[in-house]
């Protein structure tokens, strides 16, 4: 005899979990407006920037490099929402597409620095002895060192490109993930369920990819989602001094850097590329701080 499948309750069970999983995504989002209203402004920023990454050529009204020099230096206006530049190249079509450049390379270095650096810092936690001091003893080299000016110095030595600039942001950013995720990683090692793996002949690489690793995540995003906003801000600035990205790449801190010499009589050629970076910048900042209240359970049921 044949079992009779009831497709028809389980489809109105599924909508129903569906149904009810939204109901609750939504509730949250209503308490987290209420609770951290800012980490809604930061993440609406993060949002828009998403959306002028991924659909610039359909938001962007010109090609950022077409060259009109009979448009050059146009003020603000319904044709030209952010005006033009000095060959007449329209801004806002130059600074949505400049969102790729900026913020990818700042995604892009917070990746390979937190990557790298928390594989050191863990494995060097995790080991001890001469290797952890060996380790750390280089991390605080490069730490004694400002970081803007050790950057300029590896991305002059590199050569000035976006590529290079990238390259000597994530080498000056891996220092601050080695501490963080080694700090993390003495203080998990004393845990219980880290020595009975010891224990039972569990090996260092075990250790750190099944004990250390998950339980040492949270305030490494948080640093990471930090990161972000300081790293937009270095990433132009090396641009800004010509070390970063070349003409004619669209790039924020390219952009504010040919604007400086127009400030006077054109103010929007510095002004907008400016705002891009402030904004974003502060949009990070703001979505790390609400991130760390979340996975903080000392600031949690504040």
């Amino acid at each position: 005899m044949s079992a009779v499948i009831p497709t028809e309750p389980v489809a109105a069970s599924s909508a129903m979990r569906r149904t009810r999983s939204l109901s609750e995504r939504l509730r949250y989002l209503w308490y987290l407006s209420r609770r951290s209203p800012l980490t809604l402004v930061g993440a609406a920023i993060i949002l828009l920037v998403l959306i002028m990454i991924i659909a610039a050529p359909v938001i962007a009204p010109y090609n950022p490099d077409k060259v009109s020099l009979t448009a050059r230096l146009l003020p603000p206006s319904a044709a030209h929402w952010f005006g033009t530049d000095e060959v007449g190249r329209d801004l806002f079509s130059r600074v949505v597409y400049g969102a790729r450049a900026s913020c990818g390379a700042a995604f892009m270095i917070v990746l390979i620095s937190m990557s790298v650096g928390v594989l050191i810092g863990c494995f060097s936690g995790v080991v001890g002895g001469r290797v952890d001091t060996a380790v750390m003893r280089l991390m605080d080299v490069v730490l004694a060192l400002p970081a803007l000016v050790l950057a300029m110095a590896l991305a002059a030595a590199l050569g000035p490109s976006l590529f290079n600039s990238m390259l000597a942001v994530a080498i000056v950013r891996i220092p601050a993930y080695v501490r963080l995720a080694r700090g993390q990683t003495l203080s998990l090692r004393e845990q219980v369920f880290v020595k009975a793996s010891r224990t039972f002949g569990a090996s260092p690489l075990y250790i750190l990819r099944w004990h250390i690793l998950p339980n040492a995540m949270s305030p490494i995003i948080v640093q990471a989602t930090l990161d972000l906003g300081g790293v937009v801000l270095i990433a132009a600035a090396l641009s800004f001094i010509g070390l970063g990205a070349q003409p004619p790449t669209a790039e924020w801190g390219a952009l504010v850097s040919s604007g400086r010499s127009y400030m006077l009589d054109q103010w929007w050629y510095a002004t907008f590329p400016g705002l891009a970076i402030l904004i974003t910048a502060m949009g990070c900042n703001l979505v790390g701080d609400g991130i760390r209240d979340m996975l903080d359970p000392r600031l949690r049921g504040r």
